[in-house]
């Protein structure tokens, strides 16, 4: 299932806006830079890998998008301000920011992560994606305020969820910093007229997933069945369905909300009986 509205559905929601999104060369990352772009903002995407950035600006474009692209680690510091010398010199500005970048060095259970691995865990997810934000802060001041939105995961909300409890409980734990940095940095930004939100996204048919499943499944042709029972819409996401709601949250229609958790997950089972 492909979700894509045509231009005559979009709204142009982002004319005049500069957007800069983190691990956006596929998945949702890509996904909220095509519709922040179709809606017509500006977009600088970037990727760990040059050609993962060529290509996607490739796609982008081909579509007439106004999407520029430049090679980004974001735990790096000097990839971070490379990123947003190269925004500014680009497009002049910084008016958007979807900090999509994480990681997950370990699946498995909780007590068997190593301390390299928790510490790259939290170096990508919680410090960069922290010093991310407050890098791009003052360009969005000059531009009189701006959005912010961070991604973490419903593993993070419903621990008792099968994914998290036995698969990805480091990973949830990092992102449960993340929905913490959403709640402590609303205020101080919102003198400075920038909101921040964060999205809590499910099961989506994305590199991650794949690649978590097919670890622990490797004889599994599609997504494990338990995962598409663990909403209530009985499948996986398209990323899409994710972008668009990245964009509510970073318009002038979500004006009033910040430091908000939004759960997009097609309705998470929470029953422990059903093990989901």
């Amino acid at each position: 299932m492909s979700f894509y509205y045509s231009d005559e559905y979009l709204q142009k929601r982002f004319t005049g806006k500069v957007a800069i999104c983190t691990a956006s060369t596929n998945g949702i990352g890509y996904a909220t830079a095509e519709r922040l772009a179709r809606e017509g903002a500006k977009v600088v995407v970037s990727s760990r890998r040059q050609k993962n950035v060529d290509d996607a600006v490739k796609r982008l474009r081909d579509q007439n998008l106004e999407v520029s692209g430049i090679v980004c680690h974001q735990a790096k510091k000097e990839d971070r301000q490379r990123l947003i010398d190269f925004t500014l010199t680009t497009y002049g500005g910084i008016d958007l920011l979807f900090v999509s970048a994480g990681v997950n060095p370990h699946k498995g259970h909780m007590l068997g992560i190593s301390e390299k691995e928790w510490d790259k865990l939290f170096d990508v997810n919680v410090k960069s994606t922290f010093l991310m934000i407050r890098e791009c802060i003052p360009h969005m001041i000059q531009r009189g305020g701006g959005a912010i939105v961070s991604n973490a995961t419903v593993s993070a909300l419903h621990p008792n969820l099968r994914m998290a409890s036995e698969y990805l409980g480091p990973y949830a734990t990092s992102k449960c910093a993340v929905l913490g940095l959403t709640k402590v940095l609303a205020s101080p930004l919102a003198t400075h007229k920038i909101r921040i939100n964060c999205i809590a996204p499910g099961a989506f048919k994305t590199n991650f997933l794949e690649g978590t499943y097919k670890q622990y499944f490797p004889d599994q042709t599609a997504v494990p069945s338990f995962i598409n029972r663990a909403a209530l819409m009985d499948r996986t996401g398209d990323p899409s369905e994710c972008g668009s709601v990245v964009a509510f949250l970073l318009s002038d229609d979500a004006s009033f909300i910040t430091g908000e958790i939004l759960t997009v997950s097609g309705g998470t089972v929470l029953s422990p009986a059903a093990r989901l």
